[in-house]
């Protein structure tokens, strides 16, 4: 009978699962797990903040397609509590994560031995994590980690993608096993079918699309995850129908294509909104249908559901309804549903279907609003307008290159304003929305894309959250670009604030009544990367051409103006918001059919927005209303 240390049974059951990069921070806890790791050929990346770590692995898992989970290592207590949002997040994007933590040893439950959770039960430190994870097991006994472990992976990437924990005492690593437990599960990789639409289900969601008179496509990050890009731009190819996406689906058709339209929602374009908001027919795939893409659900700002009829695919069952009348429900895999609903098309209407007038439309809005932005993008002006900081970087970046943001400006621009080309090279904490998710993401982007460009787009309130991947950039050799959009401020919630109470108490960065920031570019240096600091707005280029050349890890910190970005959609916070004694329309719940919601404003935006899609249906162009 064969017997090995758990922890070296655990190392080689990750390499069979084609584990190449773990992600993590040490701990006493995980020092046996780590001497098994050292003669491994998977690489592990120490970071220096267990939030790293998790952001690093989703990003790792994006830049891999969603096809394989990141994997992070953390320690118990603090380690597994810093490494939360990190996790949180990529449980909102649906992004797969196999997290390992250690615990306290099993003969210690519930004595406080060192840095154990008990407040409520004994060594539950993995309770806390029920909220965003798909599953977290606590192993108690050896010989069921390789069951769990085995679940764990498998669970990851099926269904929903997400994440899962594994909570694994100390005193397991240290025990020694008979080789059969593992290899029992080493090599159980089964063919996973995936859910798929049907034929009748695909034809008839066809039909509806084809004979519609202003239908629209709307992808969500599922059909990023799913591989599902071609078949959406091939559907709204043959059926010339176009394309407006949510944050987290921008990429999923190249935004030069002719179908494609844009974002949606409160950082959505007047065009954008207009064009959901008049359709009959809506096909929303892979999409929660969240708040921001959809204008807080407020009907007749983004979305007129009913009388536009909704048909809804997506993994998750939950979903279906969840937030809109639905015509057409369907749970299945977002590629094979468009695939299926494809060849449906392509059996009945073998001629495909032809809607010039709504291309023209399209190429006009889109070249409209471009030029709305083109003073801003030439604009000398420092500190930079953030229009031209884009701009200039999408004129660098390679078609194929990634742009990872964090939140604020270099999310809702870059969504807004910035082309991109490829699936999946575009990404976003759109979930959680976590700010310092970018600067730690764009390291697993890198990792998972040794020949492709990588950006992270930061402002310096996410910069500054955390400055640590610096380091785990220069000693892996990781060269992430990042550029610091630097307004002095949490731009954002300071725009917010000067809106609607005429201040920025507690936004802004200052010292001594001035804006203040430190010097980003000097923090690389000290970290041992290469720093520049741009003074002039003519400078950004050329430094950015010269770091994307380098291959090597690059900070550039670039002045920005504080500008908000242009919004054309609703958040229902600004109806919240209110000054002492000011009176103002209330409006909290979109289906409450009670004053002062509903009020005689709102009654008549509603009929002229249906007025205006009549009127676009019979052929003729009329501006809806907001």
């Amino acid at each position: 009978m064969a017997k090995d240390l758990v922890s070296f049974q655990l190392v080689k059951f990750l390499e069979a699962r084609g584990v190449d990069h773990i992600f993590g921070l040490c701990g006493h806890t995980l020092i046996a797990f780590l001497d098994a790791l050292k003669e491994s050929k998977i690489r592990y990346i120490s970071v220096r903040h267990e939030q790293i770590a998790a952001h690093a692995a989703d990003g790792y898992s994006r830049g891999r397609g969603c096809q394989v989970p990141g994997v992070v290592m953390t320690h118990l207590g603090p380690g597994m509590t810093n490494a939360a949002t990190g996790v949180a997040e990529a449980g909102l994007n649906s992004i797969p994560m196999v997290v390992i933590a250690g615990d306290v040893p099993t003969c210690y439950f519930g004595r406080h031995p060192h840095q154990e959770v008990n407040m409520h039960s004994d060594a539950s430190q993995y309770e806390i994590y029920r909220p965003f994870v798909k599953r977290a097991w606590r192993v108690d006994r050896p010989e069921l980690l390789p069951e769990v472990m085995d679940k764990a992976f498998r669970l990851a990437v099926t269904g929903r993608p997400g994440p899962v924990l594994v909570d694994i005492p100390m005193d397991i690593f240290e025990m020694e096993v008979d080789t059969r437990f593992f290899e029992q599960r080493i090599d159980n990789f089964p063919e996973l079918p995936r859910p798929a639409l049907g034929e009748k289900a695909a034809e008839e969601i066809a039909a509806m699309l084809a004979e519609a008179e202003s239908p629209v496509l709307y992808p969500g990050g599922g059909v990023i995850s799913s591989g599902a890009s071609q078949a959406l731009t091939e559907l709204a190819s043959f059926l010339d129908i176009p394309v407006l996406y949510t944050l987290m689906g921008k990429g999923a058709i190249p935004d030069d294509d002719p179908h494609a339209v844009g974002m949606t929602g409160f950082w959505g374009t007047e065009f954008n909104n207009t064009l959901a908001m008049n359709a009959d027919v809506i096909m929303a795939v892979g999409t929660r249908l969240s708040e921001a893409d959809c204008s807080s659900w407020y009907q007749g700002e983004t979305f007129d559901i009913p009388p536009t009829k909704l048909i809804h695919i997506d993994i998750n069952q939950e979903e279906i309804g969840r937030n809109f009348k639905t015509e057409i429900g369907a749970i299945c895999d977002a590629k094979l549903a468009l695939e299926e609903i494809l060849a449906a098309a392509k059996r009945k209407y073998p001629a495909g279907v032809k809607r010039p007038e709504t291309l023209s439309r399209i190429a006009e809005a889109k070249k409209a609003y471009r030029e709305t932005l083109v003073g801003a993008q030439k604009s000398e002006q420092f500190p930079m307008r953030p229009e031209r900081i884009l701009k200039e970087l999408r004129d660098a970046l390679p078609r194929d290159g990634f742009v990872v943001a964090d939140v604020g400006w270099n999310k809702n621009g870059v969504g807004q304003q910035f082309d991109i080309y490829e699936p999946g090279t575009f990404v976003a904490p759109g979930g959680l929305c976590t700010m310092g998710y970018g600067p730690s993401a764009a390291l697993g982007v890198k990792i998972a894309n040794p020949d492709k460009k990588v950006v992270a787009l930061i402002g310096d309130g996410g910069m500054g959250t955390n400055v640590s991947p610096f380091a785990t950039a220069a000693v892996d050799g990781v060269a992430v670009v990042w550029v610091v959009m630097n307004n002095c401020a949490f731009g954002t919630i300071a725009g917010l604030e000067g809106q609607h109470y005429d201040h920025q108490f507690g936004t802004t960065f200052t010292r001594g009544g001035k804006p203040y920031s430190p010097d980003f570019a000097a923090i690389g240096e000290a970290y041992g990367i290469r720093g520049r600091r741009i003074t002039r707005a003519c400078d950004f280029k050329p430094a950015l051409e010269e770091a994307l050349a380098s291959d090597e890890p690059c900070v550039i910190d670039v002045r920005m103006e504080n500008a908000p970005v242009v919004t054309w959609g609703c958040w229902n916070i600004n109806d919240m918001y209110r000054r002492r004694g000011e009176e103002k329309p209330w409006r909290q719940w979109q289906w409450e059919d009670v004053e002062p919601w509903y009020m005689k404003e709102l009654r008549e935006q509603k009929s002229k927005a249906r007025e205006a899609s009549k009127a676009v249906q019979a052929g003729k162009r009329l501006k809806a209303p907001r």
